[in-house]
């Protein structure tokens, strides 16, 4: 296997790319390549396959991205199924989607992104239209090609891997192995990962051909625009403290916490004391996950309350601060504090560390090679806000209990913004459209 030593920074030009493609990125705001873009792109232009090894938030999609839309022009344009990229959240297929659709915009690039929490209806008829690239979650992959009558990916030349330390998971294993057996084995692949583990080693032997290895980042490290520390605090003080953090650092954040229900009660909590927050949850479904995430995109609200379900790979511009809520495994705080300080911009992360977490917390430290300083805070100033807070915890308990026991029913008024915010995207849309006819 071939590994390959980043060079001086080259322009798109200079990488290869082709003109239309360049006007693509500059449109987007690309106007240099990012280092992983320019480690990958050469060779994958060149026809090899790739393993690409970055931190999250440094352009791996433009990597994998811009030389299959070149390899299809410079294919034929009417060639369909032309490329499959497999992802592990329904957020991030529908991000990769999009950077497809807009890097494609000139050439009319057609996309489908094949996610489970929406109708397979609406997706087998964008199926039916053909599309160049399929965008997709394993398990929603699965039940079109099992299925969805005349879907195959006989066509395919080239396959993405993205995320692929948790594509390898046991929960995307068996759908895995389903869909690399009904696809072409003469294909490019492209493996990319912010880390490297021993399974995914392990599938660069079954999928990859003389792979080139693209490593921009070591396996633990974060980049250098991100301000990380942490706080040591009692655990009964955790939520006195995240309030704490939330009024002192301001901005536009992020809290990651380790449970569904978790999201719920510290999103209706931080709202009873006047924040604007809301949940992100793997139990929420599709249309309000998008819809929490689109308010917090346009400013709605600037707090958002979420599971390890937003951790990996989707592009949120303009998060100030990351707050691990809980401690996560090494590999989950590596994602999810990879949500601020992207494509170049600064971000603070901070973990809350009580006296159960030390451990945990002090193996992420010993992978990432350094000490973590302290973020300074005053418990004196903290602790006055302990009354406030136990009185909206308690009352955020008393909504969700009183919702009659339905765990997932517990935030009807973040839900009912959610939908409100929904409803008036959909009458703009339609409105928009009325005008037009």
């Amino acid at each position: 296997m071939e590994e390959e030593n980043h060079e001086e920074s080259k322009s798109f030009k200079e990488l290869g790319v082709c003109d239309a493609l360049i006007e693509a990125c500059t449109a987007l705001g690309w106007t240099r390549p990012t280092k992983i873009q320019s480690d990958s792109i050469p060779h994958a232009l060149q026809g090899k396959d790739i393993i690409g090894l970055a931190q999250t938030g440094t352009g791996k999609t433009g990597a994998f991205a811009l030389p299959i839309i070149q390899a299809l022009l410079e294919a034929n344009t009417t060639t369909t199924f032309f490329g499959l990229v497999l992802a592990t959240t329904r957020e991030l297929a529908i991000q990769i989607a999009e950077q497809f659709e807009a890097l494609g915009s000139g050439i009319s690039l057609r996309t489908a992104a094949l996610i489970g929490g929406v109708e397979m209806n609406q997706q087998q008829l964008a199926l039916a239209k053909r599309p160049h690239i399929v965008v997709a979650t394993p398990g929603r992959l699965v039940d079109h090609l099992t299925n969805t009558k005349g879907f195959s990916l006989r066509t395919l030349k080239y396959l993405v891997l993205d995320e692929a330390d948790k594509l390898l998971n046991e929960e995307f294993e068996k759908s895995l192995d389903d869909i690399l057996k009904v696809i072409p084995r003469e294909r490019r692949t492209y493996l990319f990962s912010a880390t490297m583990t021993n399974k995914v080693k392990k599938l660069q032997k079954a999928c990859l051909r003389n792979p080139v290895k693209i490593e921009s980042a070591s396996k633990y490290s974060t980049v250098d625009t991100l301000k990380e520390e942490f706080c040591f605090i009692p655990a009964k003080y955790k939520d006195c403290y995240l309030l704490y953090l939330l009024i002192e650092l301001s901005g536009k954040s992020i809290v990651f916490t380790e449970k569904c229900a978790t999201t719920q009660v510290v999103a209706l909590m931080l709202r009873n004391l006047g924040l604007k927050a809301v949940p992100i949850n793997g139990d929420m479904t599709q249309a309000k996950r998008l819809g929490a995430l689109n308010m917090f995109k346009a400013g709605k609200c600037n707090i958002i309350i979420a599971s390890n379900v937003l951790s990996r790979g989707v592009d949120i511009p303009f998060v100030d601060t990351v707050i691990n809520y809980d401690i996560p495994s090494s590999k989950d705080y590596m994602h999810r504090v990879g949500r601020t300080a992207r494509a170049g911009r600064t971000g603070v992360a901070i973990s809350l560390v009580n006296q159960y977490q030390v451990d945990r917390f002090k193996h992420i430290e010993s992978l990432l090679d350094k000490e973590l300083p302290i973020h300074p805070t005053e418990e004196e100033e903290v602790l006055v806000l302990l009354e406030r807070v136990t009185r909206a915890k308690r009352i955020a308990h008393m909504k969700i209990k009183g919702s009659g026991g339905r765990k997932r029913k517990g935030m009807e008024d973040e839900e009912e913004e959610i939908r409100k915010y929904l409803d008036k995207q959909h009458s703009r849309k339609s409105n928009k459209h009325q005008r037009r006819r």
